[in-house]
């Protein structure tokens, strides 16, 4: 019961954060997590309000709904029309929030001296990357405005230089424990990193480490968990979290709290090596924690975050003070870790021309274990046991359902192909903000009855519909992030032998071999990849080549197993010792 109650705390003190910095954001990550019945109920407001309606309530409804094109229209007329003031404000934050910084801009100007305008431009600048100049804009803001101001000066602080620090302890560690600390886990977040997080513990564990997993302060009360315990235990894997009853309000403070939090467990659990992954920091804690005990620590490299965000602004993000920033401090954790791990070629070449020794750098890529090991069955049977049509053509994909995997391009695709195949269907399979916009996507399709959207699946479920499928497709928007960070879901799907239409792209040629294991498809060209998936359904026994050639070379090269292997190969170099 204190539990609950202390998770309840850290709740409330979450929503009073957001609704101070940002509480458009707030409203958006609240509507994610919304029952899927209330999603009709979004949809229906913007159906049954007037075409030029610009009320807070409309617009919030569209967001929740994803009809992101509604928003902007709605927007725009705003924007044009004679709206002043604090709600000129109040619009900008939902154009800001919208991915729509010309409309803020605009809306912002016509706010003149509105209430909270200051705070506004600063999460414009902010938005921007423009990282001293929001702080700077709060000057003089008020209370609410010095509050965020704090928070902004921080997260600047932790960008440029700041980290925590912890004394140096007496320390004597136990061969053969490593202490992992994760951003997210199993049971309550089922995401690509998630999985991989999970599978590497197993194999570790199996390898015969003895493993612990920590994850973030807050995790994962602060994604809505609220009956959240403080440990879980999945497969045998014990996940531990940090919920304290109040965290610091400042992201420097609350580092140095996870980095106190983190040095009890580890001087309980003994550890001889720490682990942890992107992003920065993640390493800045665990630098503290095995610089205080005097042990060998392993920063993963999983993504490139500073290219995910700017992936959803524009090539001038790139040029930004928070890109700058943001790549300086995830160089400087990589070079100060004994060891780098990533997940393929086209990363590591990235991480060594920003100057971290090749030697130091290991590919442990995506891989397979489990249930993907064993002899995948036939699509008929796997649609069977998952209460899809038997017979008929499946093509589709399993996938967190965000901007840059692009799904739209699939659905496109399949629009194209769809009058041709009548026995086509399509198969989409996650969850992820892309999901609403997708399905409105879907329904104005002209044939939304072939589509089927499962939302997210239970973790051992996800095998059956990798078969279920005749082709899996990865149709990846090119930008540097996807240029350069290989995906899990592909890597399952040849496991399960079945063919894989991707994007052309560094990252996905690494897995996908045109030609031999797949076919490889042009970025962005729903017209290139109905031609590459026509091409797979044309010649049927070329396309069980192309998925026992794929399963084949993953069960050789993409194993969890094999990936804990090399790491206690790498670790007994370091003096690491099982």
């Amino acid at each position: 019961m204190m539990q609950l109650v202390n998770n309840v705390r850290l709740a409330q003190s979450v929503v009073r954060q957001h609704l101070t910095d940002d509480p458009v954001i707030l409203f958006l990550q609240l509507s994610r997590r919304m029952p899927a019945a209330a999603l009709p109920l979004a949809k229906r407001v913007g159906r049954w309000a007037p075409k030029d309606a610009t009320s807070s309530a409309v617009l919030f409804a569209a967001l929740a709904a994803g009809d992101t094109a509604d928003v902007e229209r709605r927007l725009r007329i705003a924007a044009g029309g004679p709206v002043r003031g604090e709600r000129a404000r109040r619009l900008a934050d939902v154009a800001l929030a919208a991915n729509l910084p010309d409309v803020a801009d605009v809306l912002l100007a016509k706010a003149g001296t509105a209430r909270h305008v200051k705070q506004a431009r600063a999460r414009r600048l902010w938005y921007d990357g423009a990282v001293s100049d929001a702080v700077a804009a709060l000057d003089d803001a008020g209370t609410a405005g010095k509050r965020q101001q704090a928070r902004m000066a921080a997260e600047a602080a932790i960008l440029a230089d700041a980290a925590p620090a912890l004394e140096r302890r007496s320390f004597t560690p136990v061969p053969g424990r490593i202490l992992h600390l994760l951003t997210n886990s199993l049971p309550h977040t089922a995401s690509g990193y998630a999985q991989r997080s999970h599978s590497t513990l197993l194999a570790q564990k199996e390898a015969g480490w003895d493993v612990l997993a920590v994850t973030r302060m807050g995790y994962p009360v602060q994604v809505g968990k609220l009956l959240a315990k403080t440990t879980d235990t999945v497969d045998g894997i014990r996940y531990q979290r940090l919920l304290p009853a109040t965290m610091a309000q400042t992201i420097d403070a609350r580092l140095q709290q996870q980095a106190d939090d983190l040095l009890a467990v580890a001087l309980e659990f003994r550890p001889s090596v720490l682990h942890t992954t992107t992003h920065y920091v993640n390493g800045l804690v665990v630098r503290a924690v095995a610089e205080a005990l005097g042990i060998p620590w392993v920063y993963e490299v999983r993504g490139q975050l500073a290219d995910t965000w700017a992936s959803t602004r524009g090539p001038e993000a790139r040029q930004s003070e928070k890109y700058r920033l943001f790549q300086n401090r995830e160089t400087e954790v990589m070079r100060d870790a004994d060891l780098v791990l990533t997940l393929g070629s086209a990363m590591k070449a990235n991480i060594v021309a920003a100057g971290i020794p090749d030697s130091k750098v290991i590919i442990a890529p995506n891989a397979v274990g489990g249930a993907f090991l064993a002899d995948p069955q036939d699509q008929a049977s796997a649609r069977r046991e998952l209460g899809l049509a038997e017979a008929g053509q499946f093509i589709g994909t399993v996938s967190s359902l965000v901007p840059y995997e692009g799904i739209e391009d699939l659905l496109a695709a399949f629009v194209l192909l769809a009058p041709e195949m009548p026995e086509l269907r399509l198969l989409i399979v996650g969850d992820g903000s892309s999901l609403p916009a997708l399905q409105i996507q879907a329904q104005r399709s002209g044939h939304a009855d072939r589509i089927v959207f499962t939302g997210r699946v239970p973790r051992n479920r996800t095998p059956l519909y990798h078969q279920a499928l005749d082709v899996f497709v990865v149709p990846r928007k090119d930008l540097e992030v996807t240029r350069s960070v290989t995906p899990l879901k592909p890597v399952e799907a040849m496991a399960c032998a079945r063919p894989v239409v991707a994007s052309d792209l560094p990252a996905l040629t690494e897995i996908v071999e045109d030609r031999v294991t797949g076919r490889l498809a042009t970025a962005g060209d729903p017209a290139s990849f109905a031609a590459a998936i026509r091409e797979v359904f044309a010649d049927p026994e070329r396309a069980a080549k192309f998925g026992a050639a794929g399963r084949e070379r993953v069960l050789q090269e993409r194993t969890w197993a094999a990936n804990a292997v090399a790491l206690a190969r790498e670790l007994e170099m370091l003096g690491v010792a099982r």
